[in-house]
């Protein structure tokens, strides 16, 4: 496969675009279009199985709109023989479908999936795929584990890594201290999902909506808890180097509590259609979010324990005069750094394809990338 530069043109003299498919019209999915249409690289192909999901996006040029039920993965594996990548805006439970017409189309394949079942699938799936295969490329699972591995490389042993994030709302109105930024299968899932985490150099199984903890970050405080999938792969990649690794979702404090009288004393983890129902119908919506990557590495340096902290905070802005929120921005720019990345040879062109194999500097110097700059200091408390 082919890989098509910038400057790249035509016999005629037209600017040659990498052509890729983006399935999901949704709010993550119609953000990555506008990354790649505007970056005057790419055309794209949006795949949704709604046409009123697909009318909502407004029509660009080198944007083709496409109705198309993508869990038919033989007939959508002839849609992709024409493409350069897929990329997956869906819900976790359509991971397995898009993994496989990707792979019998021999097309790279990128996803934004939480789930650990759907990337063990796609793990598999690489065995026998020439074109390269990278799950969880969006904040978390995805750019976490690129900070987490680049600061963890500073160290001569490894004692502790701890990986938060959160995409939180701005002005927390309701007792949840919660609105809806993103997918509300995904919330559920990570909540109810088993977390994987190594404790004692052991790798290992905990629940989530455990090992409650607590920090303040500019004066705001903060909860965080064990919720599945944003370790992502790094827990395979750093077992036996390091003694302790977990990852945590950040919440504004009291919201564990509620999930889980909601999930375990109601049952309503046995019960996700209804819950999610709830969810879409009591808890707004919001676009004034924003996202907090917090990531906090022990272990010794020339012989003396030393701990080294990230600490971000990203806020929702204007793309193209429109509103988005940060969840948006961070997770489309996310996917769209790594696309790039492939397109120019920077990252592994086959194969099952890990977040932590990509520098942090190498992703922050991409132009999608960018969007996750520092932009001042922060104080913390424990």
């Amino acid at each position: 496969m082919s890989i098509i530069t910038n400057e790249a043109l035509s016999n005629d003299g037209e600017k040659q675009r990498v052509a890729v498919a983006v399935v999901g019209a949704g709010k993550i999915g119609a953000m990555i279009a506008e990354f790649l249409l505007d970056s005057d690289d790419y055309t794209v192909s949006l795949y949704d199985i709604s046409e009123a999901q697909l009318d909502l996006v407004p029509d660009r040029e080198r944007l083709s709109k496409i109705c198309f039920d993508v869990s038919d993965s033989e007939a959508f594996a002839v849609q992709l023989e024409t493409q350069f990548a897929v990329l997956s805006a869906t819900p976790y439970f359509m991971t397995e479908a898009i993994a496989r017409a990707a792979s019998t189309a021999n097309v790279h394949y990128l996803d934004l999936t939480e789930d650990v079942a759907s990337t063990e699938i796609v793990k598999r799936l690489s065995e026998s795929n020439k074109a390269a295969m990278i799950p969880q490329c969006g904040l978390a699972p995805g750019f976490i584990s690129i900070v987490a591995n680049d600061l963890a490389a500073g160290f001569d042993e490894l004692e502790s890594i701890r990986m938060c994030v959160g995409a939180l709302p701005q002005y927390p109105s309701n007792s949840l201290n919660y609105n809806l930024t993103w997918s509300t299968d995904g919330v559920i899932n990570e909540y109810c999902e088993p977390c994987v985490a190594i404790r004692n150099g052991e790798r290992l199984s905990v629940p989530a909506l455990e090992n409650l903890e607590h920090f303040s970050l500019d004066g705001v405080n903060y909860e965080t808890f064990n919720t599945s999938g944003g370790i992502g792969t790094l827990a395979e990649t750093l077992q036996g180097r390091v003694k302790n690794l977990s990852y945590q979702t950040i919440r504004y404090p009291g919201h564990r509590d509620i999930m889980k009288t909601l999930l375990q004393d109601l049952q309503l983890q046995n019960r996700r259609d209804l819950l999610k129902d709830v969810f879409e119908n009591a808890v707004p919506a919001t676009l004034q979010d924003v996202v907090l990557i917090f990531v906090t590495v022990s272990g010794r340096q020339n012989g003396r324990l030393f701990q080294q902290t990230y600490a971000n905070k990203i806020y929702g802005k204007k793309i193209n005069e429109v509103s988005c929120s940060a969840i948006q921005v961070t997770t489309a720019a996310s996917i769209c750094a790594v696309l790039d990345l492939l397109r120019e040879g920077k990252i592994r062109q086959s194969g099952f394809v890990r977040q932590e194999e990509i520098s942090l500097e190498t992703f922050l110097g991409n132009r999608f990338g960018r969007h996750y700059k520092l932009t001042h200091e922060f104080t913390m408390a424990a």
